[in-house]
């Protein structure tokens, strides 16, 4: 696959990774961006990554009403200064955080925080709808596996298309942001109200 100077651009904007160290690792993720960054954290290139590490424990909780009332969110975004936590940059974020739950309901902010069962579960589902549209069994762990991945991609708050920008997902516009302020910054937890919606414990 060709690597464009655009998808260095973008890894770099990311990653705060120098422009070889981007282009060695979309050569070697075969040009997919999260494959990248997951190379660059290995190689302990990507700053944000760095970051990661450091302690979060300022931040701030935002609160978002969406249409007259109808959706609620409350979403707490940690950062490592308070310095930071007051700027207009964190706070845009949290917010745009705060929309995106509000949008797109995810359940997880991580793939790691679904429940074994509930993946159990979905994967018995879609092998069972493979069996039905008449799919080979020779391909049928390979469905099961891919509708599995789609399943995380809408469930998963960091997995989930951004609302504003659907070339790319929530995790990279957090890493891009980590890269533009300098500091670590976590979504570290969320909840979401829906009126008239029945109350089901995660």
């Amino acid at each position: 696959m060709e690597i464009t100077t655009d998808m260095i651009k973008e890894l770099r904007t990311a990653t705060g990774a120098g422009v070889l160290d981007c282009r060695k690792a979309l050569q070697e993720a075969n040009g997919d961006f999260e494959k990248a960054v997951d190379f660059l954290r290995e190689k302990g290139m990507a700053t944000a990554a760095k970051r990661a590490d450091r302690d979060a424990s300022n931040g701030m909780v935002e609160l978002y009403s969406h249409g007259d009332g109808r959706v609620g969110v409350i979403v707490e975004v940690n950062c490592e200064t308070d310095f930071v936590a007051r700027s207009e940059q964190f706070r845009t974020m949290a917010h745009e955080i705060a929309l995106q739950i509000a949008a797109s309901a995810p359940k997880y902010i991580k793939a790691e925080e679904i429940p074994a069962a509930e993946l159990d579960h979905e994967a018995e589902i879609a092998r069972a709808r493979a069996k039905e549209e008449g799919k080979p069994d020779s391909v049928l762990e390979k469905i099961v596996e891919g509708r599995l991945e789609k399943f995380k991609d809408e469930v998963v708050l960091l997995r989930q298309p951004y609302i504003r920008d659907e070339s790319m997902n929530v995790e990279k516009l957090l890493l891009q942001t980590v890269a533009a302020i300098g500091e670590n910054l976590v979504i570290r937890r969320f909840q979401r109200w829906e009126l008239g919606e029945s109350v089901i414990q995660k």
